[in-house]
């Protein structure tokens, strides 16, 4: 008998996202059409050399590089072109995206701790619009493929430009994953109806807390614990700031979460193809109002 798909397994047993997104203070979104390999900065069209350098210097810095591709027919013809570069800072209250038309190599100008620190590079336009990356790396996980493609398959023609294909965001059972940029909140069990939602809400500076992941600016603990103010004060605007389990409204308030990590039975797999083991998951047990010293 085929084993069943681990996003369907997830998806089953009802399995928490919350602290789950992957970290990163800004990401890097470079269009490379063409087949995609596991390592996909080194396993794909893009000269592997630059791929390698690309992800050093990311990985240094805090940052994260995706390749992204347009839906539909993945051809390469190895004709040099400018290729679509988006670059995004995630800094809580101050995000922006940047889009330029432009050579790959350009990258290797940018300085990466400085985009890590939110201050934008000028390597194109600045872009008010939302973006929605959807892993379909099929070489990561099938799941990604096989959940994510037509999903940007169907918004495709209503968003031409606001989503795109991408290699791994994590979390292959959380299919369809995604990531919205500029803000760096990461999605999971995606849907058409839902992904609408969540580009119309980001396009009105809101956040939606539904199937997130979290923020990968703030570290797995401070992903739980902006979720669960969030999810307790309704609050849908980028006004929250983490440090640690302690969370700071725009306004002065200030909340401490507890966060505690729990095993989560029954064993399943992490992806498709791995041994099942019993996951560990980081919950929200209390949320407390810090009362300021007078």
């Amino acid at each position: 008998m085929t084993e069943p798909r681990c996003a369907a397994v997830s998806a089953d047993l009802h399995e928490p996202q919350a602290g789950t997104a992957a970290t990163a203070a800004a990401w890097i979104c470079l269009e490379q059409p063409g087949p995609w390999g596991r390592d996909a900065l080194t396993g794909s069209h893009l000269d592997p050399e630059l791929g390698a350098e690309l992800g050093r210097r990311a990985e240094a810095a805090g940052v994260r590089v995706l390749l992204i591709r347009r839906p539909g027919h993945h051809a390469d013809t190895h004709r040099p072109a400018p290729r679509r570069v988006y670059v995004a800072s995630t800094a809580p209250g101050a995000s922006w995206l940047e889009r330029a038309d432009t050579d790959p190599r350009r990258l290797l100008e940018l300085d990466f701790a400085a985009l890590a620190a939110g201050r934008r590079p000028g390597l194109g336009e600045v872009s008010g619009e939302p973006l929605l990356m959807v892993c379909t790396n099929s070489r990561r996980d099938v799941c990604c493929a096989l959940w994510g493609r037509p999903l940007v398959a169907a918004l495709s023609a209503s968003h031409p430009e606001a989503v795109w294909e991408c290699t791994h965001t994590g979390g292959h059972r959380f299919s369809p994953t995604g990531v919205l940029l500029p803000t760096g909140y990461l999605y999971g069990r995606l849907d058409v109806g839902f992904a609408e939602h969540l580009l119309h809400e980001a396009a009105h500076g809101r956040v939606v807390t539904r199937r997130c992941r979290g923020r990968s600016a703030f570290d797995k603990q401070g992903q739980v614990a902006e979720l669960a103010v969030r999810e307790r004060l309704g609050e849908d605007r980028d006004v929250l700031t983490v440090h640690g389990t302690t969370v700071r409204h725009a306004d002065g308030r200030v909340w401490r979460v507890a966060v505690e990590s729990r095993d989560l039975p029954p064993a399943r797999p992490g992806s498709c193809g791995a041994v099942p083991v019993v996951p560990t998951r980081l919950v929200a047990t209390g949320v407390q109002r810090l009362v300021p010293v007078a």
